[in-house]
């Protein structure tokens, strides 16, 4: 059983969407909802949610800022972000580390495959965005600002080798790993690996 928490300031939105998701999601789930900001920060702070779907436009909204402190509250909860800003606005939410983006403009089938897509492959990005986030990839993140041994590494994340893995395959240590893999993420300014493997396939 999935559990979700819908954050949006108008019923209908909230009530549409636990319908929708009632009935034709691929997951069973059990849905709660929240109509502002404070009731969304005190709920995720008590509850488990598997999947935040969030509006930025509720009232006392604190928007980009929003996705860190509740990450900081439930570091593995997955934040859908639920607007009718364009995938310009996605993306700047994307980056501050929210999972996925949906416009309120979506039909039924992309809301179903993008809230399932979350719970089956951990993010989701439409298709609209993802040529912008290549692009957007391409000018802020460059590999060629690291080194030899640091692109080993980039390479051997990307390719799903955990530090273990990696680890043994260089013969170093853990904690050496540990080390690089923090400086690779600074350098490309990624806060994850599926961001670290969204900037390897554009190499490709």
């Amino acid at each position: 059983m999935k559990k979700v928490l819908i954050a949006d300031d108008r019923y209908v939105v909230r009530i549409g969407t636990a319908l929708l998701l009632e009935s034709k999601l691929n997951y069973p789930c059990s849905i709660d909802f929240a109509e502002n900001y404070a009731e969304t920060r005190e709920k995720v702070s008590k509850e488990h949610y598997d999947l935040l779907i969030l509006d930025i436009d509720m009232a006392d909204s604190i928007y980009k800022a929003m996705v860190k402190e509740l990450k900081n509250k439930h570091k593995d909860l997955k934040i859908m972000i639920f607007s009718n800003y364009d995938e310009n606005i996605g993306i700047q939410y994307i980056e501050e580390g929210a999972e996925g983006y949906l416009n309120k403009r979506a039909s039924e089938s992309e809301i179903l495959k993008g809230i399932n897509t979350i719970f089956e492959e951990g993010y989701y990005y439409p298709s609209k965005m993802v040529s912008r986030l290549i692009t957007h990839s391409r000018d802020n993140n460059t590999v060629e600002h690291l080194s030899k041994r640091e692109f080993q590494i980039f390479k051997l994340l990307a390719q799903g080798n955990g530090n273990i893995e990696i680890a043994n395959i260089l013969d170093i240590r853990m904690s050496t790993i540990s080390t690089y893999k923090k400086k690779i993420f600074e350098k490309l300014n990624v806060k994850n690996v599926v961001d670290l493997v969204r900037i390897y396939d554009d190499l490709h």
